[in-house]
């Protein structure tokens, strides 16, 4: 019976693996399911007819299957798992009595039965399984080597007056570091750090919230004050030793479920210079909102400092062409430089062609005044818009956050996509020039100064996410004012501030073409001699936990549009890696400007996008609510986009890991010095396992004098301290849900240095919600 049974098994298993083997080979790919199905089958066939050869032709599947698999992804054990991992299982179990047994022959004389001959299956199983044992042993992925530890600036410039115990801006100074000067948490105690306070908003997901409420807030810390907003914009105010709530402002801004994104990175800190200490509202925080205002508060007492714009409040839809609700809200916060507060805000992605605006806009810091206006779309239009004008509808947007160098007098902005995204056709000159670009402004006209696009004819989504960051390089004797600017593409541009010309080198590739009719491609694409870009996914690349998913994955990716990077939007569907997220996202990397090294966490993770004619977009669900995965619409548009990750029939990505890693790399040089693995399994699977495949993350890092970096970031719910020199793991707390923010430092009036870290979740990678503000610190 076991015998008729295995049979059976191999049966379906040879149908299944022909079947699709033979597909994939059609299509192109691996004729090695094609063969080994028919293995399977012959060896299903041995077995009903009880032939000890069974054995000998699965051995020879076993070593077959071992050879190839090496051959493909050399001694990768979380790529050769899902190759082999049936295999050896199946050739364990024929090796089992209740098979060979049955197989073998019954002596004439004595009767009894012998077990069909082990040696040649056995020698291959074991041989797989002593190859299987030796890949855990081998790091194939990593790139191990050191930062420089030398500090080249003595005094290094660090943006703005900030005491060395505080944190006043989203990156803690308007040069967007995110180092701290602190050192009192260092390389040798960093292992000793404990959690001294826990702090929870009660701001919580709700059922009937978007699926992308995140909480990305990095906390503002000013005296003994931390200020931070929270998913749903209340603005927080807390004691910065003890944890203990000052006050809380709760905008009321309801639900919506046209908004993508429900979320708050942060509030913005201001000191008016010329008020009476302690008179109302001489300290302010500024709230942005998602029902597209900005709020001026009391930093005191959380009261609505009613003398800024409409009585505390300033309408940022005032201007734009088209006002649907839910469509347009600031997730970032502004940024506030001699008098003004300057402001973009996010557009709702492949929404429709009759969007607000992305325009950029300056704002009397006092009393709410236009000052100036930067309308990608009409560029040459800084002056207040005149009554009754509006701003280009859908022009390209700035969701993140902005850098300032008020001795240069230039605002720096990451600039988005025109939406609809995927759809490049009637752009105008101007969206062609500034699309996917940063870009740099004058502060007092809103002039742009220079513009540096990173992406061509955008059809990806590929927006300029994060806040550039500025250093001042030592390069070749001189000192140079730089920026560096993280792409979702996975290049670092490393541009001179002043001019935005190329400090590292970028060059114009050839790319993909083959747009639908209606469109074109760019014949070029630029990429900086700095950078985490993938190489191109082939079928070797694909995964799965067993060799079916895996082999679905493989027919996938030949099905797909596929030409590597920028291969263009279809109907059928193409890859678009790297994906969404990017390889950079909002986290942007941290800098140190003694040591001139940077800290990041590059991500990999491959998506879809699918063309849909609009003839066959069926008509919007009751209950449908807002997201950037899966049908977006496009009113107006000829065609909707599906989008989503690259996932596997178990909904597991289809491209092996890892999918996160952690790297430094010296900015004098360019060299990436180490690129490492990031993060477990531990909350991707329903058991808790600690393998450290290296996960996708959301979320920034941030670095101190000390010599340590704090990443969480990862879905895996950990905050983790790295050694900054070499990227080694020094530390690891367990966050109560999602790590998706970005850490921060300060230290206290007794001179203890905390860590803070925000765990709430996010709901694209989907880790866990919560609402919690966490303080690490050493022990007394």
């Amino acid at each position: 019976m076991s015998v008729t049974i295995t049979a059976i098994l191999f049966t379906l298993i040879g149908i299944a693996l022909a079947a699709g083997g033979a597909q994939l080979l059609m299509l192109g790919g691996s004729a090695y399911y094609i063969i080994t199905g028919i293995a399977f089958l012959v060896t299903a066939i041995l077995l009903f007819l009880r032939r000890p050869s069974a054995l000998l032709v699965y051995a020879i599947v076993v070593i077959g299957s071992l050879i190839w698999a090496v051959w493909e992804v050399g001694l990768d054990w979380w790529q050769l798992g899902p190759r082999g991992g049936v295999v050896i299982i199946l050739g364990l179990w024929l090796l089992t009595p209740w098979i060979r047994r049955p197989l073998g022959f019954r002596s004439p004389t004595t009767g009894f039965r012998y077990g069909a001959s082990a040696g040649p299956l056995a020698a291959a199983v074991v041989v797989s399984i002593a190859v299987a044992l030796l890949s855990m042993f081998v790091n194939s992925t990593d790139v191990n080597g050191n930062l420089p530890e030398e500090q080249v600036a003595a005094a290094p410039v660090l943006g703005g007056n900030v005491p060395a115990g505080e944190w006043h801006q989203y990156g803690r100074t308007p040069y967007g570091q995110r180092y701290s000067p602190l050192d009192q948490i260092n390389l040798e105690n960093v292992s000793s750090l404990q959690e001294v306070w826990r702090y929870q908003t009660g701001d919580v997901k709700l059922p009937e919230d978007v699926g992308e409420t995140t909480y990305q807030v990095t906390p503002l810390k000013i005296g003994n004050s931390l200020y931070l907003c929270t998913p749903h914009n209340w603005a927080i105010a807390i004691d910065a030793t003890t944890g203990k709530q000052q006050w809380k402002y709760d905008p009321n801004v309801g639900l919506n479920p046209d908004r993508q994104h429900q979320t708050c990175r942060g509030v913005s800190y201001y000191v008016e210079p010329t008020a009476q200490p302690g008179t109302a509202c001489a300290q302010r925080v500024y709230l942005p909102t998602s029902d597209a205002r900005l709020i001026a508060l009391d930093a005191t007492n959380g009261q609505v400092c009613t003398t800024f714009a409409d009585n505390g409040v300033l309408h940022l839809e005032q201007g734009m062409p088209y006002n649907p609700a839910g469509y347009y809200y600031s997730t970032s916060p502004p940024v506030i430089v001699a008098g003004k507060i300057i402001i973009g805000g996010a557009v709702n992605d492949n929404y429709s062609t009759q969007e607000q605006s992305g325009v950029i806009r300056a704002f009397d810091v006092n009393s709410g005044a236009l000052l100036w206006n930067w309308d990608s779309g009409n560029p040459t239009q800084t002056q207040p818009l005149p009554p009754g004008q509006t701003y280009t509808a859908n022009s390209p947007n700035s969701w993140s956050v902005f850098s300032v160098d008020e001795e240069l007098g230039l605002v720096y902005i990451p600039l988005g996509n025109q939406v609809p995204d995927q759809l490049g056709m009637n752009r105008s000159e101007s969206v062609e020039k500034y699309s996917s670009s940063i870009v740099a402004l004058d502060i007092n006209t809103g002039a742009d100064r220079w513009v540096r696009q990173t992406v061509h004819h955008d059809l990806w989504d590929m927006d300029v996410p994060a806040q550039p960051v500025l250093v001042n390089l030592n390069r070749d004797g001189a000192v140079v004012p730089a920026l560096v600017g993280p792409t979702k593409q996975g290049d670092i541009y490393v541009l001179d501030r002043r001019t935005g010309e190329p400090i590292i080198p970028v060059t114009e590739q050839p790319a993909p073409g083959g747009a639908i009719p209606e469109d074109r491609t760019a014949p070029t694409q630029p990429i900086s001699a700095l950078n985490f870009r993938p190489r191109t996914l082939e079928g070797r690349d694909m995964w799965g936990v067993t060799m079916f998913d895996q082999m679905v994955c493989r027919i996938r990716l030949e099905q797909l549009k596929y030409e590597g990077q920028y291969t263009p939007p279809s109907l059928e569907g193409s890859i678009v890696y790297p994906g969404n997220f990017g390889t950079f996202n909002w986290g942007s990397v941290a800098v140190d400007p003694e040591r001139m090294v940077m800290f990041g966490m590059p991500t990999y993770l491959a998506f879809t996008s699918q063309l849909v004619p609009r003839a066959e977009v069926p008509p919007k669900g009751q209950d449908e609510k807002g997201s950037e995965q899966g049908l977006n619409r496009n009113d107006g548009a000829p065609y909707a986009v599906r989008m989503g990750p690259f996932l596997g029939p178990l909904q597991i990505p289809c491209q092996a890991p890892p999918w996160g890693y952690v790297a430094g790399t010296d900015l004098r040089t360019g060299n990436v010095a180490y690129k490492k693995k990031n993060g477990t399994v531990h909350d991707m699977t329903p058991l808790p396992l600690p393998f450290k495949l290296g996960v996708p993350g959301i979320g920034g890092p941030m670095i101190t004098k000390g010599g340590v970096a704090f990443l969480g970031a990862a879905v895996d719910n950990y905050l983790r301290a790295y050694n900054l020199t070499n990227g080694e793991q020094l530390w690891e707390a367990r966050l109560p849900a999602g790590g998706q923010a970005t850490p921060m430092t300060y230290s206290v009036d007794d001179g203890r240095q905390f860590v803070v870290m925000v765990a709430g979740g996010h709901g694209s990678v989907g880790t866990k919600p919560g609402d919690y503000v966490i303080a690490y610190a050493l022990p007394r």
